[in-house]
């Protein structure tokens, strides 16, 4: 395996295509290289797409390679959301939660803890052009790991 070989959790794979972490999970599935379970199939071991860090390859313990499984996703017809259009729904979104509403429970922060971690600058960024004050901080990328 190549030093350069970016794994990814599914949810961090679908982001990119803009699919959940679902949607993602059953189209490994459909190609055989996810189980039922969750687990990684022999076919997407032998392929490089999938790598176990834990026992028994359950949940977060396993990891997908990006370049083997978008390959995938892009011959099944999907294509990678933009880096301007991720950046623009996640604002769009931090902002809409620092306003508030009685029906929403997630904080900003919380939901901060999901966005991938090379928006951070550019998502901060566009935060302050809309004169909001809040800003994504580093250590919240980090909680989640």
């Amino acid at each position: 395996m190549a030093a350069t070989t970016s794994w990814l959790s599914l949810t961090d794979l679908g982001r990119i295509y803009g699919i959940s972490a679902i949607h993602c999970g059953k189209t490994l599935e459909h190609q055989g290289w996810r189980d039922r379970r969750g687990r990684p199939t022999q076919s997407a071991l032998d392929a490089n797409a999938a790598m176990q860090t834990g026992p028994h390859g359950q949940g977060r313990t396993v990891l997908w390679n990006r370049t083997v499984c978008s390959q995938l996703l892009e011959q099944k017809g999907y294509e990678p959301m933009s880096r301007s259009l991720q950046v623009e729904q996640w604002t769009q979104l931090l902002e809409a939660l620092q306003v508030g509403s009685p029906s929403i429970t997630a904080t900003a922060d919380q939901m901060a803890e999901e966005m991938p971690g090379e928006l951070l600058d550019d998502v901060n960024h566009q935060l302050a052009a809309r004169g909001c004050r809040y800003r994504v901080s580093p250590r919240s990328l980090h909680a989640r790991h």
